[in-house]
C-alpha cells in the first residue's frame, strides 16, 4: 500500500490530479525494486494525508526517485494502452470527438512521461518504440506465429523499467539480472491478459494473441510457469538491501496470478497440477467450473463497490472473516486459506534460506 499510494502522489504531484488515473499494480513493481537495493532511511516515506480509498485515514506512503521512475513508466504505457483503443475502436473511442480528445490526453501523458523520465536518466522512447512495434507484430501475425514473437516488445519495455531501478539504486550488478526478471515479468503479463481476455476477445472479435496465433492453452501455461520460474532464478542473482516484498511479489504473488488467470491451484514453488497436454483434467483451465451459489440480497454497483474497498483499506480481507457485499456470504480473509504443513513440504526456498519462512511459527522443519 506504501507503494501504491506513493505512486498515486507521485502522479498527482509531478503531472497533476487526473494523471492518478493511470495508478496500477504493475507499476508500483517498479517502485519496489528501486527500494528494495537501496539503505532504507526516514526520508523513503512520508505520512499521507487522508484518502478516501484507506477510509479516510493517514498512512506513511513510498517516495524518492523509484515511485516518480513508476510514475513516468506508468504514464507512458498508459498512454500506449488509449492510443491502442483508439486504434481499434473500442467502446466509445469509436466516435470521432471522444477518440481526438483520448489522443490528446495520450499525447500529453507521453510528454510528461518523457519529462519525468528524462529527470531521472531514463529514456522513454524504448517504451514508446516497443509499443510502435506491437501494432506492426500484431497485424502480422497469423497461425503458426510464435506466441513469443507477440510478446518480446512488451518485455522490452519492462525489463528497461526493471534495469533502470538498478541505475537510481547505484547497483550495476544488478542491471543485467533485473533486466532479465522484466523481460520475463513483460512476457508473464502479456500471457495472462491474453488467457483473461480470450473468451471476451472471441465475443466481441477482438484481437488475441493466443486465437491469432493458434496458441493452445497447454503451451501458454507452459510458457507462463516457465517465466516465473525464471523471474525467480534471476532474482537470486541480484543482490538487495531488503528482498522481503520483492519474494513476495515477483515469486509468490505471481504464481498466484498465473494460477488465477487459468483456473488452477498450486504451491507457489510448485508446476500446475493438471497433466500435460490435458486442459481439460480436474483444475485444469478447460475444467468446467462449478455453479454458483445462490445469491441472495445483492447490492447495487455503486454500494458494492464502496463496501469492497471499505474491506480491503481495513485489511478484513486479508486478515478476517467478512460478509461478501454483494451475495451476503460469510468469508475467509485470503490469510484463512494458508495451509502451511503442505506449503512448507514443497517450498523448496524454505531450505536456501528464503527470507519469506522467518518467523514462520507452524511447526515444520522449514
Amino acid at each position: 500500500m506504501a507503494h501504491l499510494c506513493g505512486l498515486c502522489l507521485a502522479l498527482r504531484a509531478d503531472h497533476g490530479q487526473f494523471a492518478r488515473v493511470v495508478t496500477n499494480y504493475d507499476g508500483l513493481i517498479v517502485s519496489v525494486l528501486t527500494e528494495a537495493q537501496t539503505e532504507r532511511t526516514p526520508e523513503g516515506r512520508r505520512t499521507a494525508g487522508p484518502c478516501p480509498l484507506r477510509a479516510m485515514r493517514t498512512a506513511p506512503v513510498a517516495r524518492g526517485e523509484g515511485a516518480k521512475l513508476a510514475a513516468a513508466v506508468s504514464l507512458v504505457l498508459a498512454s500506449a494502452k488509449v492510443r491502442d483503443h483508439v486504434a481499434d475502436g473500442d467502446g466509445l473511442l469509436a466516435r470521432r470527438p471522444v477518440a481526438a480528445a483520448a489522443r490528446r490526453v495520450a499525447a500529453g501523458w507521453d510528454r510528461a512521461g518523457a519529462r519525468s523520465g528524462a529527470a531521472l536518466g531514463f529514456d522513454t522512447a524504448v517504451l514508446v518504440d516497443a509499443v510502435d512495434r506491437q501494432t506492426g507484430i500484431e497485424a502480422l501475425a497469423g497461425p503458426g506465429t510464435p506466441l513469443l514473437t507477440v510478446t518480446e516488445p512488451t518485455e522490452t519495455a519492462t525489463a528497461a523499467a526493471f534495469a533502470h531501478t538498478a541505475v537510481l539504486a547505484g547497483r550495476p550488478g544488478n542491471t543485467a539480472p533485473l533486466a532479465e526478471a522484466g523481460r520475463l515479468f513483460g512476457r508473464l503479463a502479456h500471457l495472462l491478459d491474453a488467457v483473461e481476455d480470450q473468451h471476451a476477445d472471441a465475443a466481441s472479435g477482438a484481437w488475441n494473441p493466443l486465437t491469432a496465433t493458434g496458441t493452445p492453452l497447454t503451451e501458454a501455461r507452459r510458457l507462463a510457469d516457465d517465466a516465473v520460474h525464471g523471474i525467480r532464478l534471476a532474482l537470486r542473482d541480484a543482490d538487495f538491501t531488503d528482498d522481503r516484498l520483492v519474494h513476495v511479489l515477483l515469486a509468490h504473488e505471481l504464481r498466484n496470478s498465473v494460477d488465477r488467470a487459468f483456473g488452477t491451484t498450486t504451491c507457489s514453488h510448485q508446476p500446475g497440477p493438471y497433466p500435460p497436454g490435458n486442459p481439460y483434467a480436474p483444475g485444469g483451465p478447460g475444467a468446467p467450473l462449478p455453479p454458483e451459489p445462490p445469491r441472495r440480497d445483492r447490492r447495487g454497483l455503486i454500494a458494492g463497490c464502496l463496501v469492497w474497498a471499505g474491506l480491503a483499506c481495513t485489511c478484513q480481507m486479508c486478515c478476517g472473516t467478512f460478509e461478501d457485499p454483494w451475495s451476503g456470504q460469510r468469508r475467509e480473509g485470503m490469510c484463512s486459506s494458508c495451509d502451511c504443513g503442505s506449503c512448507c513440504d514443497c517450498c523448496s526456498c524454505c531450505s536456501d534460506g528464503c527470507s519469506c519462512c522467518e518467523g514462520c511459527d507452524c511447526g515444520c522443519d522449514c
